[in-house]
């Protein structure tokens, strides 16, 4: 399937998702939301725009693919003509290329890299843009950003090229998607619900609900009482370990680069991890999780995802 198909062919609904600036955001809207307006009106396509005062935002476009690609085209032009502007105020700056950042499920990721980098490769050679997908999955989620860079058109069919992938490739499991959060916003879980603390206010996280619910689904623990008022993921009180044994020739991929993937797990968790040195003729290592009951389950599902990526040949180091 080229991505002629995907435009003519096939009346495929598609679902793109941008992550942006909130400036660049505030362009696209333009005054008293003309520009969305716009962009809805000729293409046809679903224009949807996160809410939230974050530095980043999502803009999702949905709809047939030739209405996506007609909205994705205007905003890219719209990106560009800013870029224009910015440069026709600084005389002497050489033009950048136009950069975007679409945000896809971590488990269709191995199929846009390919074997041996082959299909990224192949994607850059046949569109001529920069493609670069993130190794690490964006906070408290289970999707990447791949970020793009070149020429209008160049970014357009490399965006058409990753589309044709994740078609014939559909997401594994399930996703998380990512959601931009205020900078520092703690964490509370309370009666079966995650909350971000903003100020005097507690702002309910569907998102980390998800996964705290389905990390106590497969726990041996027993959720704490919401009768018993908010419980943080750090609580001293509540605190107790649970140990775990991990085959050596996996506990890699549960490390990550330079320790990227365990971060990334006691930073969405809350809980404390400790890898115990190899021990001489055991082919097993002990992994020690300390923390709340919550957030050891948590930890202990995501690591559990993390083993379980590697074993069908999705995870990325």
């Amino acid at each position: 399937m080229d991505s002629g198909v995907i435009e003519g062919g096939l009346n495929v609904t598609l679902t793109i998702r941008l992550l942006m600036h909130s400036k660049e955001v505030g362009s696209i809207i333009g005054k008293k939301g003309e520009s969305v307006k716009k962009m809805r009106e000729e293409s046809g396509a679903r224009i949807n725009i996160s809410e939230g005062n974050c530095p980043e935002r999502i803009i999702t476009l949905a709809g047939p693919t030739t209405a996506i690609f007609k909205a994705f085209s205007m905003i890219i032009d719209k990106l560009e003509e800013d870029i224009s502007s910015s440069i026709s105020n600084s005389p002497g700056s050489s033009k950048p290329p136009v950069t975007l950042r679409i945000v896809v499920p971590a488990s269709q990721c191995g199929s846009l890299i390919g074997k041996g980098g082959c299909k990224i490769k192949e994607i850059r050679e046949l569109t001529g843009a920069q493609v670069q997908v993130a190794g690490d999955m964006l906070p408290n989620s289970t999707e990447r950003a791949i970020t793009i860079a070149g020429t209008i058109q160049s970014i357009i069919e490399c965006v058409k090229q990753i589309c044709v992938v994740m078609l014939e490739s559909p997401p594994k499991g399930v996703t998380i998607p990512y959601r931009p959060k205020p900078s520092g916003s703690p964490v509370i879980f309370a009666g079966g619900q995650a909350y971000a603390v903003q100020g005097q206010h507690a702002i309910p996280q569907p998102d980390l609900t998800k996964l705290h619910q389905l990390a106590m689904q497969q726990s041996p623990f027993q959720q704490i009482p919401s009768n018993q008022g908010f419980t943080t993921t750090m609580d001293a009180a509540a605190q107790t370990s649970h140990e775990m044994t991990i085959p050596n020739d996996l506990i890699g991929c549960i490390i990550g680069r330079q320790g990227a993937k365990i971060n990334e797990i006691r930073q969405m968790s809350g809980a404390q991890i400790k890898i115990a040195n190899p021990v001489e003729g055991s082919s097993d290592r002990q992994v020690t999780i300390t923390g709340s009951a919550a957030s050891i389950s948590l930890a202990e599902y995501l690591i559990n995802a993390r083993l379980s990526s590697e074993a069908t040949g999705l995870a990325s180091n």
